[in-house]
């Protein structure tokens, strides 16, 4: 479906309830097993400072709530990225012909975490990168698995961790993250920022991205942080 009818209110309780009793799982990755530190990264700055990053991998709602909670992490904005400016709004990017991918901007101190530790996050907990142009009961390709580039090393460390995860076959199906260029990032409506946080117990919350950040406290706590207020 390209229009993600399962995050409508009471529809999303109907769709993620069906979902889960023929044993879709709920939110996440799925890893084989625990996912080591990236071989290739860039070490700890030795001073405090800004970078960012993009990523997409489903629904923008709970990637957005899981990086919030990541020591390091400076803010995470949801957005759009792939496609151009003029189409980076909600109900044309969920048409699934803009080239936009539902993304989230992370802005983090490299002195407190890597760029590769913060895709250690987003390929362990965050979604599942084997899933092709979807994510859990969402579909299309602006729910694609994908990493946003700015840099030279960024492109780089992206890439060595995908083929470390392959070559150690800790996915049973092969990951399709895409690695590509960042064009541009237009940030999402006001109505999509903090979404989990603001609406904890709506259903496709509760079923899809609160394990999800469960999961982060539970198999990474000493990355693991109470967002600030």
């Amino acid at each position: 479906m390209s229009v993600p009818f399962a995050r409508m209110g009471i529809a999303a309780g109907i769709v993620a309830a069906f979902l889960m009793l023929a044993g879709w799982p709920a939110g996440g990755s799925a890893a084989v097993g625990k996912l080591p530190d990236p071989t290739i990264d860039d070490p700890l700055a030795s001073v405090p400072g800004e970078q960012t990053a993009v990523i997409a991998g489903g629904c923008f709602w709970g990637i957005q709530a899981v990086f919030q909670h990541v020591k390091g992490v400076k803010s995470a904005i949801s957005g759009y990225a792939g496609g151009d400016a003029n189409t980076a709004e909600y109900e044309l990017v969920s048409t699934g012909t803009t080239g936009h991918a539902e993304s989230v901007r992370i802005t983090y101190d490299p002195s407190q975490i890597s760029y590769g530790r913060l895709l250690k996050v987003f390929f362990s907990v965050a979604h599942d990168p084997t899933q092709l142009n979807r994510q859990g009961p969402d579909w299309g390709n602006q729910y694609r698995s994908a990493i946003f580039y700015s840099t030279d090393a960024q492109k780089r460390v992206a890439a060595a961790y995908i083929a470390q995860l392959t070559q150690a076959k800790l996915f049973k199906q092969p990951i399709v993250t895409q690695v590509v260029p960042l064009k541009g990032f237009y940030e999402a409506e006001a109505y999509h920022q903090d979404y989990a946080t603001r609406h904890p117990t709506q259903p496709y919350i509760v079923i899809n991205d609160l394990p999800k950040v469960d999961h982060l406290h539970t198999e990474w706590p000493e990355l693991y942080r109470e967002p600030t207020k």
